[in-house]
């Protein structure tokens, strides 16, 4: 009768053992991020004397950045709703009305809102997230506005095309007040993580890898995984449906390696996108995974060593198979799966932030000072 007290006995020591070097991990990867965010300090950029009227889309993660940013950017900044935009800016007329994709929330009078903001010598600008998986309705937008900014670059001759007065390429950031590293309890550690809806690319691609990630501890959350071929093989580890911005912080921070997955532009299903425009371009995810300070692995896009370096700040994979070899491989080599969680945070906080992006473009739209 002994024998199994000692046996009990000696297997809760391993587990406070295993705990305390847990604990201990955690709390040392927190402190150097926090190190890193504290003296990491990026270029503040030069207060314009403009008064600027943004419209928000309803992307928390994206509206709350550019929100904050612009406070800290011109002299004085008016937050409408779309429903709103001309008479607010009859009501202020500010310098600038900056709206946020134009898509999905905005009313049926949306465009001549913009025209009758256009008649007040008001500069319109619209800002589109989305590109360009929704060109099939943005076609429309594009050249009612006096600038079209884009963060897709394949989609800077398409609006061209359309005889939009001005056309810049502008990439999106991270919210790096929000996204940020955050110590994480047992319910949002684990050592693979995504999040994002399953569309029809990633579905295909889930299912090759399902059977690997059904032996590891996993977080995926999203909706429409049940389009995978293999999901009751991962059920017990997919969160199914919205995830909050809160949320996807603690699981991107209690994570060991998250997989970025660009979604596919050409799928009828997922996309609004009858030309066929490719997505070259990275997406807002990329920047918001880093500045959680953990290990991002990512599919290539054209432009993403414009911003940072694989190998040195995040990794890159191809295929399937390169994605799990490169999964064990961080998995077993701690040291520099963090060093290079730490180098991608840094240079997030140093040029990614939409402080920093704003700065950009107000510069971009001419406001100088």
């Amino acid at each position: 009768m002994r024998r199994p007290q000692r046996t009990a006995s000696a297997g809760s020591r391993l587990g406070e053992k295993r705990g305390r070097r847990n604990g201990y991990a955690q709390g040392y990867h927190f402190g150097r991020c926090q190190s890193i965010r504290a003296n990491v300090i990026p270029a503040v950029p030069a207060v314009r004397g403009l008064k600027v009227l943004y419209i928000p889309q309803g992307f928390p993660a994206i509206d709350q950045g550019v929100s904050s940013a612009l406070q800290q950017s011109v002299r004085e900044l008016v937050v409408g709703t779309p429903q709103t935009m001309h008479e607010l800016a009859e009501q202020h007329r500010p310098d600038l009305v900056l709206v946020l994709n134009g898509l999905h929330v905005f009313p049926p009078d949306h465009l001549e809102q913009v025209e009758r903001i256009r008649q007040l010598g008001i500069h319109t600008a619209v800002w589109f997230a989305d590109d360009p998986y929704f060109t099939d309705f943005t076609a429309a937008i594009g050249p009612k506005y006096d600038t079209v900014l884009t963060h897709e670059q394949s989609c800077i001759p398409f609006y061209k095309s359309l005889g939009c007065p001005k056309v810049i390429y502008l990439p999106l950031a991270a919210d790096t007040q929000t996204f940020q590293p955050q110590p994480s309890g047992p319910a949002y550690q684990s050592d693979i993580c995504f999040i994002g809806n399953a569309f029809w690319n990633r579905a295909a691609f889930f299912d090759r890898i399902a059977r690997y990630l059904a032996h590891k501890r996993v977080v995926i959350a999203g909706g429409f995984w049940e389009r995978m071929s293999k999901f009751k093989l991962l059920k017990p580890q997919i969160r199914s449906g919205w995830m909050p911005v809160e949320e996807s912080v603690k699981y991107y921070s209690g994570a060991k390696i998250v997989i970025n997955l660009h979604r596919s532009h050409d799928h009828p299903d997922d996309n609004k996108n009858r030309q066929r425009i490719p997505a070259q371009s990275v997406n807002p995810r990329t920047y918001e995974i880093s500045a959680c300070g953990t290990l991002q692995l990512t599919d290539l896009r054209d432009d993403l060593t414009r911003y940072y370096t694989p190998g040195v700040e995040l990794d890159v994979y191809r295929t399937p198979e390169e994605l799990l070899y490169k999964i064990d491989y961080y998995l077993h080599h701690e040291e520099q799966r963090r060093t290079i969680a730490y180098n991608g945070l840094r240079r997030t906080l140093l040029e990614h932030s939409y402080l920093s992006r704003i700065g950009q473009m107000l510069n971009l739209l001419g406001y100088t000072n």
